[in-house]
């Protein structure tokens, strides 16, 4: 029934694609995170759901009379370089079957980010997309947080096989990264019941990011948690919504859990940690050596046995920049980090120029909990393998697209009902003129 269900609903929505394409962006984003047809056991575990949207999405914009212009900003234009080192090093790389494997994955991830900053042209798909971006991952954060409570913290929380999130480890960064996007629609709801739906969203999923139980999540939680608290704009209810979390927390969780986490303070002991280490030594020694790096999917038994400390101890990276280093050499650690650094600069901005703009307080509300966001990735990322992640890379665009609509990107600054100069009957116009509370849903 669950083949039949997703594959219903998937398909049903196909064909409101044709007429409003950046549905498509919204589907495939529903698709990429949350992977519905993951949670089934027939014939849709394994369907191309996400490729057909993706289709469908680019011939109906291709067709459609909507204007066509791509939001080039210093932050595409560094992504598409970074693409395009990333297709390079794959043709030098120690293990091309599934370097090639990894990179279709990866080229198809990155096309359909770039579609997003084509096809969102109004603050209201944008919001929409955030929308369904912190639902996706959010059902698992609420699902994970009940299964935590009820269970007492003893089996860990998993996300759907065969994704990008299967792990508890990935699952655990991918909720933290979501926790400050629902934070966000928090401050922009304007009915009781939804604030208070999202506020409890939020304790769930951080419960089930500790309830993981990855040591990485824990990392991302405690730098996310001091961060979202810091930038809030309501520092005591922010902080009374952690407490709460944090008290269950205390309540739920077995010694086994205060154990393990016990073992970052002693990493020195534990086999685990001194494999990542070792591994993140071969990825420096490979950087080093070859300006291209080892290309994806690198960490195989010769390349251990060539640059590793300890050629015996063969394990996964477990970082996102060691990963990044070793596999796209120094260059590509590089593009990496200074688009992270870019995209930072891009929400101060925003903040700055926004902040005291009640039309535009929105932007830096959006500005704010997606450097949030980032934070908890890059503490987490330390320690998890993610360097591909689709979320990252989405948020960056949706902070390109927030300066955009906000009127950032322009030469003067601008309320956000005069970014869009668009004739009374433009959908654009009709948003615009409705009243605030309308507009700021």
């Amino acid at each position: 029934m669950r083949d039949l269900f997703v594959t219903g609903v998937i398909f049903s929505l196909i064909p409101f694609i044709f007429k409003r394409p950046w549905l498509g962006i919204l589907l495939w984003s529903w698709i990429g995170y949350m992977n519905p047809h993951r949670l089934a056991w027939g014939f849709a575990f394994d369907f191309p759901f996400a490729m057909i949207v993706g289709i469908v999405t680019i011939l109906a914009f291709m067709a459609s009379k909507e204007k066509k212009e791509m939001v080039w900003t210093r932050e595409t234009i560094l992504l598409l370089i970074f693409i395009g080192w990333m297709f390079t090093t794959t043709f030098f790389a120690f293990n091309p079957q599934w370097a090639w494997f990894q990179w279709d994955k990866v080229w198809k991830i990155q096309l359909m980010i770039f579609l997003t900053a084509l096809i969102i042209n109004e603050r209201y798909k944008l919001h929409w997309l955030v929308w369904v971006i912190a639902l996706s991952l959010g059902f698992y954060g609420v699902k994970g947080g009940i299964f935590t409570i009820l269970k007492g913290g003893v089996h860990r929380v998993q996300g759907p096989e065969g994704t990008f999130i299967g792990g508890n480890n990935e699952i655990a960064l991918a909720l933290v990264m979501v926790i400050p996007l629902i934070r966000y629609l928090h401050l922009q709801a304007r009915y009781r019941l939804i604030r208070w739906g999202l506020a409890a969203a939020m304790v769930l999923t951080g419960i089930a990011a500790i309830g993981s139980q990855s040591r990485g999540g824990l990392v991302a939680m405690a730098a996310m948690g001091l961060f979202l608290w810091l930038n809030s704009r309501n520092k005591i209810m922010t902080g009374i919504y952690i407490a709460v979390a944090v008290g269950i927390l205390s309540s739920v969780m077995p010694q086994e859990w205060y154990d393990r986490m016990g073992t970052i303070k002693t990493y020195e002991e534990d086999s685990s940690a001194q494999g990542r280490i070792n591994a993140w030594h071969t990825a420096f020694n490979v950087a080093k050596d070859r300006i291209t790096g080892g290309g994806f999917e690198m960490w195989i038994p010769a390349t251990f046995r060539q640059y590793a400390p300890d050629p015996s101890n063969v394990r996964d990276v477990h970082s996102v920049y060691f990963e990044i280093m070793g596999e796209h050499g120094f260059i590509g650690f590089g593009l990496f980090m200074l688009l992270g650094l870019l995209a930072w600069i891009r929400a101060q901005q925003i903040i700055k120029r926004c902040k005291k703009d009640p039309d535009r307080k929105w932007a830096s509300d959006l500005a704010s909990m997606i450097q949030v966001s980032l934070i908890g990735y890059a503490a987490g990322g330390a320690f998890l393998g993610m360097g591909y992640f689709d979320l990252p890379y989405h948020l960056m665009i949706i902070l390109v697209l927030a300066a955009k609509f906000s009127g950032v990107l322009q030469k003067s600054p601008q309320s956000a009902t005069q970014t869009v100069d668009e004739p009374a009957g433009h959908p654009s116009a009709r948003w615009n003129n409705r009243p605030a509370w309308q507009r700021k849903q």
